[in-house]
């Protein structure tokens, strides 16, 4: 295998693995019971089963694929400013989405879960001012400026920052003929075990945040998963036996999903209700919920480099669109439930317009910033 051509695979996958994430978000919006900005009139107990399909691993996924891309970049192109092009590509965005894409997400929450009934322009000095006493239980360090869904733009740019001070580490342990001479199953039992300890030990102790700077087992979780996705291009040999081995990965990721949806409907009650007692039973649960996590991840690499090594206009289109389309997104699936919910319309109807609005703004916004040298460079295009 030779990674000094473009990996088309993992530009497909990359992809597809955003419109996961697209597809995810407006299910949020009709999810029973888990909160968002703003819930649906239909809301549904059985999609609970169908979210927790991607719900494991999709922004690992994300974090895997940036890694991979940094890393590829790298082995092509090894002199050029990779930090300076992802300052670019992913902190101007982020600026720019909070200040301007971000906002109405809140704004509506505001006025779906309390008594505000402000005006969008009133919100927005209470917004931009640092000092504001709005709903305070919401305030940042910076006041009400969140980044939101934006959250995985300074995750990836930090996690790419220490990857490229740990280049040479990195490199020299990749190198190690343990390692390039390693099974595929001994390579998933380490990953696997890694995750267990995190599992185990900072699930509980650090709830998820979001917030960069309190979000350790999400950190410990990502960065793991960003630093194994950044060494694979070196690792040759598991990255073929990955492909070749894709169909038992995908039965062990079906297998393990099954038994987290029968786990939910009370099929392994005798080990549920051990759950707190027993490190053995919540060592497990561990186990099997961080390998879930893997298989799909690397089936989906797998299957990706088995069956999509091509390109195409869809391809080349996509590559530049996603992530214009990733910031307009879940503004856009908020603002168009807003609107529509006050309708009373059916749940078909209203989800195909939900979508319909998503996906028709998402390519209008593109078609538009792609043609203005601001708007590419508010959008992290090149």
């Amino acid at each position: 295998m030779t990674t000094q051509q473009r990996r088309y695979d993992i530009d497909w996958l990359r992809t597809l693995a955003f419109f996961i994430l697209i597809a995810y978000h407006i299910g949020m919006y009709y999810v029973f019971e888990w909160g968002w900005h703003i819930k649906s009139e239909h809301q549904s107990v059985w999609l609970q089963d169908v979210m927790i399909l991607s719900n494991q691993w999709r922004m690992s996924l994300l974090f895997f694929l940036s890694a991979m891309a940094l890393s590829l970049f790298q082995l092509r192109y090894p002199d050029q400013g990779v930090i300076t092009l992802r300052s670019k590509r992913l902190l101007v965005p982020l600026i720019f989405g909070m200040l301007v894409i971000v906002p109405p997400q809140l704004f509506i929450e505001l006025h779906e879960t309390s008594d505000y009934n402000a005006s969008y322009l009133s919100f927005l000095a209470d917004y931009y001012n640092l000092n504001t006493t709005l709903a305070e239980e919401r305030h940042s360090p910076l006041g009400l400026l969140t980044w939101n869904h934006l959250w995985f733009l300074p995750y990836v740019f930090v996690y790419s920052v220490f990857a490229l001070l740990l280049r040479p580490f990195l490199v020299k342990i990749c190198k190690l003929n343990t390692l390039q001479a390693a099974s595929l199953w001994s390579f998933v039992g380490v990953l696997v075990g890694v995750m267990s300890v995190i599992w185990l030990t900072m699930r509980r102790e650090f709830p998820v945040t979001h917030d960069l700077v309190n979000d350790w087992y999400s950190h410990a979780k990502y960065f793991w998963v960003f630093i194994v996705g950044y060494c694979l291009p070196h690792l040759g040999s598991l990255w073929t036996e990955i492909i070749r081995r894709r169909w038992y990965l995908l039965s062990i990721a079906v297998s393990c999903y099954a038994f987290l949806i029968a786990d939910r409907h009370d099929a392994w009650s005798l080990l549920a209700d051990q759950f707190e007692h027993s490190l053995a039973v919540r060592s497990l649960y561990a186990v099997i919920v961080t390998l879930n996590h893997w298989a799909w991840i690397l089936c989906l690499v797998g299957l990706a480099g088995a069956y999509l090594r091509f390109s195409n206009r869809l391809l080349k289109y996509a590559n530049e669109a996603i992530l214009p389309w990733y910031i307009m997104h879940q503004t856009l699936i908020i603002v168009a439930a807003a609107w529509l919910k006050p309708q009373s319309l059916s749940v078909g109807v209203e989800l195909l317009l939900i979508t319909s609005f998503t996906l028709v703004g998402c390519g209008l916004t593109f078609e538009l910033v792609k043609r203005v040298n601001v708007g590419r460079w508010l959008f992290g295009l090149k």
